[in-house]
């Protein structure tokens, strides 16, 4: 089979902040986006093939290979399908695209969520129209969005942290640059 490059699509899906956390849906089933002239949806069960092969997904910003958060293979990442769809929740590292994410996240600034794929062979539908069905890919990667998804239907949200570690953490900070000015 030939090399096919990665497509991508976003959504404005929920996304939650809990502590060093994010947690929400990188794609929603059955609500439609526009891709150029094309209407397309997202069949459930459509990662049901990756999620079981134990391939290796990545976590990342922008699409941006450069700004990792987290991948499947180390357990950062958590991928799964319900009737919504497909729902993440993944550890934040303390890196400057985490701690970016993880702020931006708690102001509510998050564009959304997107993933990057491959169809599987058959793996979608289309009809004499205008309308795509994707009912079979191979996911890569998903990717937090700070601009514009393509996908809409959901907000994005944050929880707020636990008030006790933020100051805790505010504290330290304090106290290490306090000593580096000695």
């Amino acid at each position: 089979m030939p090399w096919q490059a990665p497509e991508r699509r976003a959504a404005a899906v929920e996304i939650r902040a809990q502590g060093r956390r994010l947690a929400g849906y990188a794609a929603l089933f059955d609500v439609e986006a526009r891709i150029g002239d094309v209407r397309e949806t997202i069949a459930p069960g459509a990662f049901t093939r990756t999620l079981a092969s134990g391939h290796d997904v990545l976590a990342l910003v922008d699409h941006d290979a450069s700004r990792v958060l987290a991948r499947t293979r180390t357990g950062t990442l958590r991928l799964s399908q319900d009737t919504r769809g497909l729902a993440f929740d993944l550890d934040v590292p303390d890196t400057a695209p985490g701690r970016d994410v993880l702020a931006l996240a708690e102001r509510g600034d998050l564009g959304g969520m997107s993933f990057g794929f491959t169809v599987a062979p058959g793996g979608d539908r289309r009809d004499s129209g205008d309308t795509r069905e994707l009912r079979a890919v191979t996911l890569h990667e998903i990717s937090v969005v700070q601009g514009w998804p393509a996908y809409d239907g959901t907000t994005v949200a944050a929880r707020a942290l636990d008030t006790k570690a933020l100051r805790l953490n505010h504290a330290r900070r304090y106290l290490e640059l306090a000593s580096m000015g000695r």
